[in-house]
Parts: structure tokens; sequence; C-alpha cells
């Protein structure tokens, strides 16, 4: 039975570009277990709405409540340490500290898959937490990867490999609402039925719910239940 209060509630979001709305009036909620499809054409901003309910863009119009909260009672740490966005093309997290430190040599900061995932619990707002090597061992099993895994190189992973890594980094945080964006899209398909089925079986803990794109249709049919269509805000 799903509680009734919503963990995410979003009232007349709108996202508006130069003097083009791409949509406007959007109305959704996630309870406990969801996991809601976001579909529209290519360009339409599915993107953009997750950047916007993970704070990456300000919000123009419209308003976002987690557990009841507006935004306003919520620091932006502690609301990111709840709702976190996986994005389509995932970077390793030394990839983007290199990128901004200059005239510092890359390989300074590339680190390995296992210092990307530990070095998420260095941020003031996860210092309460800690790496836990065994249930990322746990998952990796499931996603068909061995140990050595976290070996690797951050700078050297796949497109595959590296939407591997920000899953686990997100999932081990234990987080309330994951945004998926495309979270599948550079995976086999045996792969991307592991990932599926480890999501689903993170959904069944309490207080878990998730928002998904995806270009495959069968998989947001598949795995969604129910769809959030942008064409309709449009």
């Amino acid at each position: 039975m799903k509680s009734s209060q919503a963990l995410l509630s979003v009232e007349g979001l709108g996202r508006q570009l130069g003097d083009r709305w791409l949509w406007r009036g959007v109305n959704f909620e996630l309870f406990s277990g969801d996991c809601v499809g976001l579909v529209a054409p290519s360009g339409a901003g599915k993107t953009l709405l997750m950047r916007n309910l993970v704070l990456l863009d300000p919000l123009q119009q419209g308003e976002v409540r987690l557990e009841g909260k507006p935004l306003s009672a919520w620091s932006l740490p502690a609301y990111r340490s709840r709702v976190m966005y996986v994005p389509q093309r995932a970077t390793p997290i030394g990839i983007l500290v290199s990128s901004r430190v200059a005239n510092a040599a890359r390989s300074e900061f590339d680190g390995t898959v296992q210092d990307n995932l530990k070095q998420v619990f260095e941020l003031g707002v996860h210092r309460q937490r800690q790496f836990d090597p065994d249930i990322i061992h746990t998952w990796l099993a499931r996603l068909g990867r061995g140990p050595e895994f976290l070996s690797l190189q951050g700078a050297r992973l796949s497109g595959g490999e590296a939407q591997i890594l920000a899953l686990l980094r997100s999932l081990q945080l234990d987080p309330q609402v994951l945004l998926l964006d495309e979270p599948t899209a550079s995976l086999d398909a045996a792969t991307t039925a592991s990932v599926e089925a480890l999501l689903h079986d993170w959904l069944q803990h309490p207080h878990r719910a998730c928002l998904m794109t995806s270009h495959d249709a069968e998989q947001i049919h598949r795995f969604t239940h129910r769809q959030l269509d942008l064409r309709d805000f449009a």
C-alpha cells in the first residue's frame, strides 16, 4: 500500500528557452515504490526537467516538495543527498575535478573506480556514512562484473562502464529518489536486464522511488509503473 505522503511532489513546473516554453504546468508525484517513465521525443526537455528537479538549473516556474516540505526548508546538500541525478553521460569525479584545475596533470585526479566510489564520502553531507566494499562487490556480481572492476582507471572507462560506476556511486549513498537519465543506454542487453533487476530490488525498500528516461520504449513499459508524457504539457 502506498503512503499517503508523496516522497516528491511537482506542481506547475515550467521551462522556457528564449521566448518558447518547452513545457509548462508539469504536475506529478512520486510515492514510495514508484518508478515513473518520463517520455517525450528527443529535444522535448526530459533531461532539463531532471536537472530542474535536482536544482542543477534554477526553477523558472512551479514548485517542488520533498516529503511535503518546500525546497526552502532543505539545505541544498541535504536535498541532493536525498534526490540524486544519474546522467546519461556519466563522468568519473576525478575527470570533473581535473577540468577545473589549471595546469594540473590529469593523472593526478583520474583515480580508479574505487577511488571514485570512495571520494563522495569526503563530502560533508555524506561523512556520516562509510564506503562499504561488500555491498559494492555484491552489486558488481549481480551486474556481471568482478572485483577487478574497482581497479579500472576512471579516465579509461567505456561508456557502459562509466554508467555502472555512476549508478553504484548513487546507490551506495541510499537516496530516496533516483532520477535516471538513460541509465542503460550504453549497456548490452544482459547487463541492462541486470541493472533493471537491481533497481527493482532497490525499490522494494521503503521510502524509495525513481523517475526514468529511456529511448527504449519497451524498457519504459517493462520497467516503469506509469508514464509521464511531456507532450501533454507543451
